[in-house]
């Protein structure tokens, strides 16, 4: 589903999808008609931009997740501000691409984000890694006691090349394993960790430590 207020956008956005193979089921120009539209034909990518007729793109992440939790919500927008992105990642969105991108980098974005990866337009990933961080940093930024769930040293390992952006492909040939048993140790770590994402599992990794390497 594209979700845009300009008309003349959205439809071009809707017809390079289309063409680079993907079904568009919907398109939205706000915040109200994007969760009608969501709750009805439950989308599994969302292209979402960050100024709406009635409101702002992370508002609208907010309300088709609510009603569409299975969807990912992948920003296109024309900003690369700071506010921005990380609003629309506190939101929901796993990804966030400004529209300077071209078709191949938007076909590839939406697919990565089908497949539950976190994409970004490059030096933006920078900085939402760096608020994660930040907010790591600040006390009781995790409870005192809270369980741990148990990984495996596998699982771990895995799980800190997740929070250094490493792809599943990349992950298996550092660690010379096939690119399914990668991806079954990432899945099997997200449930460990209740993470419906890359961008929430590297929101825990970064929060525990876990995103060094354990002799540094």
């Amino acid at each position: 589903m594209v979700v845009d207020d300009h008309p003349i956008w959205r439809d071009a956005v809707a017809r390079d999808l289309a063409e680079a193979g993907f079904e568009v089921v919907a398109t939205a120009d706000g915040v109200a008609s994007a969760r009608r539209r969501a709750e009805v034909v439950q989308p599994g990518v969302v292209v979402m931009d960050m100024q709406l007729a009635d409101g702002t793109g992370a508002q609208a992440t907010i309300e088709v997740l609510a009603v569409s939790p299975s969807s990912r919500i992948l920003v296109l927008s024309a900003s690369d501000e700071r506010a921005d992105v990380l609003e629309a990642v506190k939101a929901g969105a796993t990804g966030y691409l400004v529209k300077s991108a071209s078709k191949i980098e938007l076909g590839e974005a939406v697919r990565a984000t089908a497949a539950g990866r976190a994409v970004f337009t490059p030096g933006l990933a920078g900085l939402v890694l760096g608020e994660y961080r930040r907010i790591a940093q600040q006390p009781d930024a995790v409870p005192a006691g809270a369980p741990v769930p148990s990984l495996t040293d596998r699982e771990t390992e895995i799980l800190r090349h997740v929070a250094k952006g490493l792809t599943a492909k990349q992950i298996a040939a550092r660690l010379s394993l096939s690119h399914r048993t990668v991806e079954n140790h990432v899945q099997a770590t997200f449930r460990k960790l209740q993470v419906a994402n890359r961008v929430e599992a590297t929101r825990y990794a970064i929060e525990h430590g876990l995103d060094r390497d354990s002799d540094t």
